[in-house]
């Protein structure tokens, strides 16, 4: 195993390796053996001594473990690689939940989250918009997984876009300080970051229903003696009335989502 995997990467240009856990032992054991069981720790340890010299003898290669589901995203592994495959289910609506889930043990910078192709075909035929599926895949590590050269120009350009944004904002939500405002149960959710000056707000709205404005957003980790001014919009907004009052985030219809990005002034 070492001596495969040393030679590939010392012979070809890779600097990312996705290591992947699809299957589980059967029938685990063999005769004759007191213990058996311990297949499975001797497997760990042997995976975490493996991942320790090639990461040792290539250190600018990036290393993602892959397991959907949480069979290989424990403490010992996160240690030794870069980020972890989240889920199989890049379903847009899908991961709201399997993120806001997610969230509550691990940060951001390890979550990979994927922008596939619209409509679902590998999960449930679901049509979304191109903005949503790309704020959904911003609250972690964005890529993109979907088929680009089916693509329209329009949705090319519009996905370039998407991708500057976040490498504007990947910073803040990598390494910022996460805030759940709202939790995804139908209507409209949020995650919100801040580090430094700088705060940002993913909000995407599942369905409008009876017509209804949806909710302000109730900011935290704001000052609220401070001002904050929208890098979109130019608007001035008091960090107490984004506390205690919140921001309207203009979204309606089904599937729409909006970046908010404020700093301190």
């Amino acid at each position: 195993m070492w001596e495969q995997r040393d030679t590939l990467l010392s012979g070809a240009p890779v600097d990312y390796v996705k290591w992947d856990f699809n299957r589980c032992f059967t029938d685990a054991g063999w005769p004759g053996e007191p213990y058996p069981q311990r297949l499975w720790t001797e497997h760990v340890e042997g995976f975490y001594g493996l991942l320790d010299r090639l990461r040792a003898a290539h250190p600018t290669v990036a290393f993602e473990s892959c397991s959907g589901g949480g069979g290989r995203i424990d403490l010992g592994v996160l240690t030794r690689t870069d980020q972890v495959w989240t889920s199989d289910n890049t379903d847009p609506l899908d991961r709201l939940a399997v993120q806001y889930g997610f969230s509550q043990l691990h940060p951001a910078r390890v979550m990979a989250a994927w922008v596939t192709d619209s409509p679902n075909v590998q999960l449930n035929g679901r049509r979304s918009s191109l903005r949503f599926r790309f704020v959904s895949a911003m609250a972690g590590v964005l890529g993109v997984g979907g088929d680009l050269s089916a693509w329209s120009e329009a949705e090319l350009s519009e996905a370039r876009d998407w991708v500057g944004l976040y490498k504007e904002i990947r910073l803040l939500v990598q390494h910022g300080e996460l805030y759940r405002l709202r939790a995804p149960e139908g209507g409209l959710s949020a995650v919100q970051y801040v580090r430094g000056d700088e705060t940002v707000v993913l909000a995407l709205l599942q369905a409008q229903r009876y017509g209804e404005r949806p909710p302000a957003l109730r900011l935290r980790g704001v000052e609220a003696t401070a001002a904050y001014v929208c890098a979109d919009t130019g608007a001035v907004h008091q960090g107490g009335v984004l506390l205690h009052h919140g921001i309207h985030t203009g979204l309606e219809g089904d599937f729409d989502a909006a970046v908010i990005r404020l700093r301190r002034m």
